[in-house]
């Protein structure tokens, strides 16, 4: 049987994970990898989260499973962090799932069982996983302009253009904040006019929001994704507490469904309910569980903000003494897109032979598109790259 597996496509930036720790040079950076590091490099356990973890270690008394949507307080909590009482809490169905991957992969499921002729439309370009995962389940897929490589900004007239072919019924995916790869995000007046045209379409909207937090704040980053859910009958959206929270391995998301009133809401539950028991059965509950400790406990949730807040200035730091050490070395504004940019990740917007040259002749590891993530760099790193970059001909 084995041996008539075909060989699937190698995941780039895990083909790019392994050069890096091959790689013998002392300057070496390390963009690729979509995780948070602080100054020295690691990726570290937030304070909130060991003082949930210590009272979850004593307090437990069990370790038997949770309901097939998982734990209704961590519903709750999510809920309220995301959607703010955007739209009426009984009007929103939800399921614990493995990471925000697990959220979207539930949702694609859950739209092959609601709308199997819909199309999903995608940013182009987006996370590479969205597309990986609905070709596996076989629907259809279209795709927006979002990125424009030469202001380094969004194509809003393109995005506008190419969702003007939207169908009714169609699945409109959005980057809640901190648009992955690019960095680049919406205004609220520009979200204001996606959100008219998808109306006028009759499509529905599906938000994935993974860093919430990390670009103006978590009131601001929630925007957005607000304006959508009270906008529609119908949204999906999967939200992940990897970044955020610091939970990475932990696998800790929650996918959403508003629905247009309460009877439907019970359909949508039971539905995504029964996907969870197709796919994992119980969704993980010890991250799912931290989580809402320090969501509905104000001493935790003072200090979890708190640090989110460090870790959100610090990335703008970053972006800044990047964009004014590019300036200083290219005596240009061009480059200063970067400190404009929100969230771990911006795109360059260059082309795959200057990307291998940065990496062959300077050890500078970003992905192919040239998406590097900046919550990589730290104020050694930083003048490395600026040199790597003004060298190579960016």
């Amino acid at each position: 049987m084995f041996a008539h597996l075909n060989e699937q496509p190698k995941d780039k930036i895990l083909a790019l994970m392994a050069a890096y720790k091959e790689d013998p040079r002392d300057t070496k950076v390390d963009l690729g990898v979509g995780v948070y590091k602080d100054a020295s490099g690691n990726t570290p356990v937030m304070r909130a989260v060991k003082a949930a973890e210590r009272q979850l270690v004593n307090e437990q008394d069990s370790k038997s499973y949770v309901g097939l949507a998982g734990d209704p307080a961590f519903s709750d909590a999510m809920i309220d962090l995301v959607l703010d009482g955007a739209v009426a809490r009984d009007r929103v169905a939800a399921v614990a799932t493995p990471g925000g991957t697990g959220a979207i992969r539930q949702a694609l499921e859950l739209i092959k069982l609601a709308a199997p002729g819909a199309t999903v439309w995608l940013s182009d370009p987006t996370w590479p996983n969205h597309p990986s995962i609905i070709k596996y389940l076989g629907m259809k897929m279209q795709t927006y302009r979002y990125f424009d490589s030469e202001t380094r900004d969004v194509d809003y007239v393109g995005m506008l253009t190419d969702l003007g072919a939207v169908l009714p019924g169609d699945i409109v995916l959005l980057h809640g904040c901190c648009h992955n790869p690019t960095g680049a995000n919406l205004t609220m007046p520009q979200w204001k006019g996606v959100v008219d045209l998808i109306k006028e379409k009759a499509a529905i909207p599906f938000v994935d929001i993974a860093y919430q937090g990390f670009g103006d704040g978590l009131d601001q980053d929630g925007a957005a994704t607000r304006l959508i859910a009270e906008s529609f009958d119908n949204v999906l959206i999967a939200a992940s507490c990897s970044k955020n929270f610091g939970v990475y391995r932990e696998r800790t998301g929650i996918l959403m469904a508003v629905t247009k009133v309460a009877d439907e809401r019970a359909l949508t539950q039971q539905n995504m309910s029964y996907l969870n028991r197709q796919n994992f059965s119980f969704p993980p509950d010890h991250g799912a569980r931290v989580v809402t400790m320090i969501l509905t406990d104000p001493e935790l949730r003072a200090d979890w903000e708190a640090e989110l807040e460090e870790v959100r200035l610090g990335m703008l730091d970053l972006r800044k003494q990047l964009a004014d050490e590019l300036r200083r070395l290219s005596n240009s504004d061009r480059f200063d897109f970067l400190a404009t940019h929100r969230g771990m990740f911006s795109r360059l917007g260059t082309s795959p032979e200057i990307v291998e040259k940065l990496r062959a002749d300077h050890g500078i590891y970003m992905v192919g598109d040239s998406r590097m993530n900046i919550a990589g760099l730290n104020t050694n790193t930083i003048p490395i790259l600026a040199k790597a970059i003004i060298d190579a001909g960016v």
